[in-house]
């Protein structure tokens, strides 16, 4: 998901942006075949359109929104961030102070006809700083499911966002220009990854969130964008209240609604179907003006969470596009194929162990009368019975020869920042150790055995075979596993806490940026579901992301890295091996590093048959 979820590569920087001129949507022909459609697959279901909530920050719903909506940029399969300059264009103003301005294009619309403009971007700016919030995480009640609950007069939005941190450095509320098409951000501080701080695009829409917040009023598309300012602009939480329930909430469905609002798009497909736990098809979108132009009329994705039932899915035609976690039976078995190509390569995705720290589990100081040394004791020799070395012998060598241990949790394996934060950050050194394990539980004083429930994904083959590892070695040690693999284990993570002491999945990296792991670890990050918190680790990615030089960048990720596996919060294990596979009726498949992996370049899809590729 980005579970694979939102994560980090902080492999580079990406590049400075040019100065870029403002100009129109040009009318543009449609290339969409009639009559044709596609089915893929993907391993989680759809459950949420506003990705950007703390509780729809996840692959599977990004994968969809990517297919729904435009952004200024997004990276292809080399990795590069290239500029969509058909939605729109970007420039810096000024370095000092960092002044940046974004502008849509004329005739850049919404699927029900309204204009996409500068109120869906200041939108998007108010839901994810804290800037215009009356509430903060303390004050709102957290729900089973994730959702929070805030008083009716109380202006949360639940994105995760942290003050001073990404748009959060814009404090000042930006700035509305060009007619209503361009909105200009003045940061606080110099702010390296400014041009994807905003980003999917402009997020929901502006005027569909306003009408479901006050479904009495009628408002007109215009009406709804208004109010939306002025509340902004003003700071008014009679009207931003409701507002941020809606933005929220509002996007939770796994079934088809019946408000069209929740499905709005401006981008080259729309939601027209959807089965809870089946599958979704998108349509091709009559008032997209994008360059991107899709041939297929209609894209299907099937929810299937078991790789093999995805490989025969695929083999049997019921599936065009398949992609997952393969074991070395099943890559086997795709070579045996018939009319199949495929593809396997390094993904933007590395497996990784987590430990919860705020449930009253095992490494939960609250477990020890509040003694946090003793807790981070018991979860040091957690990590010295993580058999590393042997999940990657068994199950990842015979995919990939050479294969390494991933030993950061930011940069990624084979670039330079990547082998000078391996030299100092501790990772390297953390083999399997029993003995260090037994005492370092001694010298914390725990006897007896230390139960701990392992959440993981329900149906995958591999991280069953890596829980069953994990759990022989654990019991040398007197640390008693037990598998409470879940079909809902992504919003698990963060709205049942309670149900598990150990996570095991993978982060998926959604791009290049520099700051980007910051969610993962400062305390109240979007991606922090186990309550870590380390006042050192926030200064660190605070300075991070207003630090320009590359080698003090460095040296921040570096300390920050060295603390967090200090602190035993987690360990990373491998970079994933994955592997896509395609039938031959369909031309343009091309896997990429990061997310949203193969839907990248979906309007280059075409069936093979067809003289448009």
């Amino acid at each position: 998901m980005k579970i694979r979820r939102l994560a980090a590569a902080g492999a580079v920087i990406v590049s400075g942006a040019l100065v870029l001129s403002g100009c129109s949507a040009p009318a543009q022909q449609s290339e969409v075949i009639a009559g044709t459609e596609i089915t893929v697959a993907w391993n989680d279901p759809f459950l949420e359109y506003n990705n950007a909530s703390a509780t729809g920050n996840a692959t599977a719903n990004t994968n969809i929104v990517y297919l729904t909506n435009q952004s200024f940029n997004y990276y292809d399969d080399v990795p590069s961030l290239q500029k969509n300059t058909d939605f729109g264009t970007y420039e810096k103003v000024s370095d000092d102070p960092l002044v940046v301005k974004f502008t849509i294009n004329e005739g850049v619309k919404w699927s029900d006809g309204t204009p996409v403009d500068a109120a869906d971007m200041l939108l998007n700016w108010a839901a994810n700083t804290t800037n215009v919030n009356t509430a903060s995480t303390d004050d709102v009640t957290t729900n089973e499911d994730g959702t929070v609950s805030t008083g009716d007069d109380q202006v949360f939005f639940n994105s995760g966002a942290v003050p001073d941190t990404r748009l959060g450095l814009v404090t000042k509320t930006p700035e509305i220009g060009d007619d209503g098409r361009s909105l200009t951000y003045t940061y606080d501080q110099p702010y390296v990854d400014w041009e994807i701080a905003t980003g999917n695009g402009v997020g929901v829409s502006a005027h569909g969130t306003t009408q479901l917040a006050f479904p009495d009023e009628n408002l007109s598309g215009e009406d709804a964008k208004k109010k939306l300012i002025t509340a902004i602009q003003d700071k008014d939480a009679s009207v931003l209240a409701p507002v941020s329930k809606v933005w929220n909430d509002g996007y939770r469905y796994s079934d088809m609604p019946t408000e069209p609002q929740k499905t709005l798009s401006d981008g080259a497909y729309t939601i027209t179907d959807l089965k809870a736990d089946q599958y979704i098809t998108l349509t091709a979108n009559k008032e997209y003006t994008g360059d991107r132009k899709p041939k297929y009329e209609k894209i299907t994705v099937r929810f299937i969470s078991d790789p093999q039932a995805q490989i025969q899915a695929l083999s049997n035609g019921e599936v065009q596009i398949a992609s997952g976690q393969p074991t070395a039976d099943l890559l086997q078995q795709v070579q045996g194929l018939s009319g199949i190509e495929y593809k396997g390569q390094a993904e933007g995705t590395y497996e990784h162990v987590d430990l919860q720290v705020t449930n009253g589990g095992p490494f939960d100081p609250a477990k020890y009368g509040g003694d946090a040394e003793k807790a981070k004791l018991v979860r040091q020799a957690f990590f010295k019975t993580l058999p590393r070395e042997e999940i990657l012998d068994k199950l990842i060598k015979p995919l990939q020869e050479d294969a390494e241990l991933r030993n950061s949790n930011v940069y990624v394996p084979g670039t330079p920042d990547y082998e000078a934060s391996v030299e100092e950050n501790g990772y390297k050194d953390q083999k399997v150790d029993i003995e260090g394990a037994k005492a370092d539980l001694a010298k914390a004083g725990v006897t007896g055995t230390i139960d701990a429930r392992v959440i993981y994904g329900q149906g995958n083959t591999r991280r069953q075979q890596e829980f069953e590892l994990m759990r022989q070695s654990a019991s040398q040690a007197g640390f008693n596993l037990i598998d409470v693999n879940s079909a809902t284990w992504g919003a698990d993570l963060s709205s049942k806490t309670d149900s598990y002491d150990i996570a095991l999945f993978g982060w998926q990296s959604v791009s290049l940026g520099v700051g980007e792991s910051g969610p993962n670890y400062q305390t109240g990050g979007i991606n922090n579901y186990y309550g870590w918190s380390n006042p050192e680790v926030d200064s660190l990615f605070k300075q991070l992301d207003t630090e320009t030089d590359k080698d003090k960048q460095r040296e921040l990720v570096i300390q920050a890295e060295t603390i967090i596996q200090q602190q035993g919060w987690t360990t990373p294990i491998f970079q994933f091996p994955g592997l896509t596979a395609w039938s031959d009726t369909v031309t343009g498949v091309k896997p990429a590093f990061l997310s949203p992996t193969y839907f990248w370049n979906y309007w280059e899809w075409a069936p093979a048959d067809s003289a448009a590729e």
